[in-house]
């Protein structure tokens, strides 16, 4: 499965024009989140009915809807049955692959790290294709990419799939519902998706009760953007990170303000794991009012 996402650092500002008066710097909660966010975005992986026997197990459909918790969402292997669309479900699938379990004539299991680490890249990957947008708009918004193989007992019975499922993470210990209206496929092409699945926060980023919500729950602050880091694949320190957006982050809040002289803004910067993980950027957050 994947990694439900970290928290990040966080600075905290309230600036005036000449960018003083700033209240400092803090350390936000842990929490789940996606993003991402884990901010990231999380990962994962699933299955369908177990099968003990040695008739092959079928694959799972594409299109298939499920009402997951985030516990489940967050294990390797999945035997709930299948939802009506039309009813409440927190995960549809929406790719469905052949493991890749023979390297140089050899047959790995379906745990290995070479199988795990097909999943994990193809996965997010189908995930940007299915969802649109952009990649700052599928930064900013609640939606993960989880995954599940076939347990050992199907993957030795022959079968040979694995199961690409979207969530979006509501709150740290609880996914949205996802619309039973209406397809997931481009939903972040259409105006307004952010509104309901962009990354909030219930106070500001690094204060006391800061939780990362879906925007369709209450919220006072937003994540109006993603800021990108540069570096390569080692951390470049906390020091580099935290200062490497702050002044961009505090000139798009101003930007926002319009005749107002004094703002709050909040930095976001990735931590080690998450940067280990792809997160190679951070995200500004504004008060909602400015959002």
């Amino acid at each position: 499965m994947r990694a439900l996402p970290a928290a990040a650092g966080t600075a905290l500002a309230c600036a005036a024009l000449l960018l003083t008066g700033c209240s400092g710097n803090g350390e936000p909660t842990a929490d789940a989140s996606s993003s991402t966010t884990s901010s990231s975005s999380a990962s994962a992986s699933a299955s369908a009915s177990v099968s003990p026997a040695a008739e092959k197990p079928p694959a799972p459909d594409v299109g298939a809807c499920y009402r997951l918790t985030l516990a489940e969402a967050a294990r390797p292997t999945n035997d709930n049955r299948p939802v009506s669309c039309t009813k409440p479900n927190t995960a549809r699938t929406f790719y469905v692959g052949k493991l890749d379990s023979v390297v140089d004539g050899h047959s790995l299991g379906v745990d290995s790290d070479h199988v795990q680490q097909q999943l994990a890249e193809t996965c997010p990957k189908q995930l940007a294709s299915f969802l649109g947008g952009d990649t700052a708009t599928r930064e900013l918004s609640r939606f993960q990419a989880i995954w599940f193989s076939p347990t050992v007992e199907q993957f030795d019975a022959g079968a040979d799939w694995f199961r690409c499922d979207v969530v979006a993470v509501a709150q740290p210990d609880k996914l949205l519902t996802l619309p039973s209206d209406q397809k997931l496929a481009g939903i972040l092409d259409r105006p307004g998706a952010l509104d309901t699945y962009g990354l909030c926060g219930t106070a500001q980023p690094g204060a006391k009760g800061f939780q990362r919500v879906a925007c369709a729950l209450p919220h006072s602050w937003v994540a109006i953007s993603t800021i990108p880091i540069a570096g390569g694949e080692r951390y470049p320190g906390v020091d580099a990170v935290k200062s490497a957006g702050d002044k961009a982050c505090s000139d798009q809040v101003r930007a926002r303000n319009g005749l107002l002289l004094k703002y709050s803004y909040g930095w976001e910067w990735p931590t080690v794991e998450q940067w280990a993980g792809g997160q190679h950027y951070g995200f500004c957050w504004a008060p909602n009012a400015l959002a």
